[in-house]
């Protein structure tokens, strides 16, 4: 019970302090998370080898909900044509999955997680792209790089305290380096851990 608690206080915490771009990866998490778990029930690979149809509706419906929230968020006066297409392709993957639910078809849901795992990977190579692209606009900010580097996956560099006096904390290790939620904060981007 303790640990389920500890989880939902962490996941309403990263939501809640989610930039626009975090968010809209959270969801593509989540919609992913319901494809495989929709996948794996219909199998009956959550459920000792038997169906299990319930819990597969649940998390397809979970999905639906993703969709929809992807479709509504668009913004068509600013995205144009590419919002007019992503919507286009939301309805399609959406009416993969009502499909798949009627009909009991494993393989439409696969099909619509394949595509949204795409579509995060390309929302976080263009997100990667901009935050290249600022960073090359502000070479000074050194917390900047070290988010970039993290997000790239290198190891960020030490970052030096200002010569101003600090309070000595009890964990040296801690004041010597921010975190990387200081980092990105400061920073004013965002982070694809999770």
């Amino acid at each position: 019970m303790a640990n389920n608690n500890a989880q939902f206080t962490y996941q309403a915490t990263r939501i809640s302090t989610a930039t626009k771009e975090q968010l809209l990866l959270i969801t593509y998490d989540i919609g992913i998370k319901a494809c495989h778990t929709a996948e794996n029930a219909m199998l009956g690979k959550t459920n000792g080898g038997n169906p299990d149809y319930d819990l597969a509706n649940r998390e397809i419906i979970r999905a639906q909900g993703v969709l929809r929230e992807l479709m509504v968020t668009l913004n068509r006066e600013k995205g144009g044509d590419v919002a007019d297409k992503l919507t286009q392709l939301y309805e399609y993957m959406y009416q993969l999955l009502v499909d798949a639910n009627i009909k009991k078809e494993p393989d439409n849901i696969r099909t619509v997680c394949g595509m949204l795992e795409e579509l995060k990977q390309t929302w976080e190579a263009a997100l990667v792209q901009l935050l290249k692209e600022y960073q090359a606009a502000h070479p000074e900010d050194k917390d900047l790089q070290n988010a970039v580097a993290e997000v790239e996956g290198r190891k960020p560099e030490p970052v030096q305290a200002p010569a101003q006096t600090r309070a000595p904390s009890a964990y040296p290790a801690a004041s010597a380096r921010p975190s990387a939620a200081v980092k990105n904060a400061k920073a004013g981007t965002f982070t694809l851990a999770g």
